[in-house]
C-alpha cells in the first residue's frame, strides 16, 4: 500500500485497485481506518478522536490531491505524496 503522507504519527496510503467510493487509509499505532475522499465520512475501522480530527482536517485541504492520487491508484501508478499537517 503506497504511503501518500505521514503526520504525527500518522499514516495516510492508499491500495491500488480499491474499491468505490474514493477513499484512503489512516493508521496511528494500532488504530486503522478507511475515510471517504469527498464527504470525509468515516467507512470502517476507528481512530482515536483527536488524531481522526487531524486527518480530517488534512482530508478537507488536500481533497483535490486525494482525488487525483485516487485515480492513479486505480491505473495501477503510484501515488504522488502530499503535504503533511502541519
Amino acid at each position: 500500500m503506497p504511503e501518500i503522507s505521514r503526520f504525527f504519527g500518522i499514516i495516510i496510503a492508499m491500495y491500488h485497485s480499491e474499491h468505490a467510493p474514493p477513499h484512503f487509509h489512516a493508521r496511528y499505532g494500532s488504530s486503522k481506518a478507511a475515510i471517504a475522499i469527498e464527504t470525509c465520512a468515516l467507512l470502517e475501522g476507528s481512530l482515536p478522536p483527536r488524531v481522526l480530527g487531524m486527518v480530517m482536517e488534512w482530508a478537507v485541504a488536500h481533497r483535490q490531491e486525494l482525488l487525483e492520487d485516487w485515480e492513479l491508484c486505480r491505473l495501477h501508478a503510484l501515488p504522488k505524496p502530499i503535504h503533511p499537517l502541519e
